[in-house]
């Protein structure tokens, strides 16, 4: 039986396709691509650091509008292309990783934890509406959706706590308590599982909840989780629990599509 794998917290010499990385820091990480100006990185606006000078930065290309908010700011997808270096961090402490997917792997990634990606593949995402709103106010919330072309693909994401990966075998069975999940493989099946709890208290009781994935392919966890809007203190502890478990109980209809 497979067991999550920490991933590595520090990488002096990744590469990717036109691209080397590496990725240092402790508490708040920092994500350092040297592009070689054969292959554009993309990635969410306010995820950038610095630059130099060569790389130039501009609004990528997409299908329909990219629209979201993050602590009330508006969130665009751009791109950076050219010869030179260019760093990624977040706001928040954690865990920065890399995923490589092989031509044409897919995997569905939770959002506001995707940092950057190559352009060496295809990139989609998803709404489910009026989840996170009966909370927060807000309208929703967003799944990426990266599918690797002939030369595959490099995605780093961020976890909010450490970063760990289970390699499911065909059958393959895990329970996963919803907000540690970052992202599966779409080869990875789901299903939403509630465990009935009796307090003894004049009947009274309630449900965990989990979800369940079903190999084979990878899943990806982390050791904490926070919402958008508690990444500017505007939610407590109860409100993240909530929703973490909404996205989980509703999360089977999209990635099933």
């Amino acid at each position: 039986m497979a067991i999550p794998k920490q991933h590595p917290t520090t990488i002096h010499d990744g590469t990717a396709p036109g691209v080397k990385f590496r990725i240092e820091g402790e508490l708040t990480p920092v994500l350092h691509l040297a592009l070689d100006g054969s292959t554009n990185v993309f990635f969410e606006h306010h995820v950038i650091l610095w630059k130099q000078p060569a790389i130039d930065v501009q609004l990528m290309k997409l299908k329909g509008a990219f629209s979201r908010v993050l602590s009330g700011m508006p969130i665009f997808m751009t791109e950076a292309t050219g010869q030179g270096e260019i760093a990624f961090s977040r706001d928040n402490p954690g865990q920065l990783f890399p995923i490589t997917l092989k031509p044409n792997e897919s995997i569905i990634v939770r959002e506001h934890q995707f940092v950057a990606a190559t352009s060496t593949g295809s990139y989609d995402y998803g709404r489910v509406k009026g989840v996170t709103s009966m909370l927060f106010g807000n309208q929703g919330f967003f799944v990426d959706r990266f599918t690797a072309g002939p030369e595959g693909m490099v995605i780093w994401l961020y976890a909010h706590g450490n970063a760990y990966d289970i390699e499911l075998a065909a059958g393959e069975t895990i329970d996963v308590e919803p907000g540690s999940w970052i992202y599966q493989e779409q080869s990875v099946s789901y299903s939403q599982e509630f465990f009935g709890l009796k307090t003894g208290l004049l009947g009274g009781g309630g449900n965990l909840v989990f979800n369940r994935f079903v190999g084979p392919g990878r899943v990806g966890l982390q050791s904490g989780y926070i919402t958008s809007e508690g990444l500017n203190g505007s939610s407590g502890a109860g409100g993240k629990i909530a929703a973490a478990g909404l996205m989980g109980g509703l999360l089977g209809g999209l990635m099933d599509n």
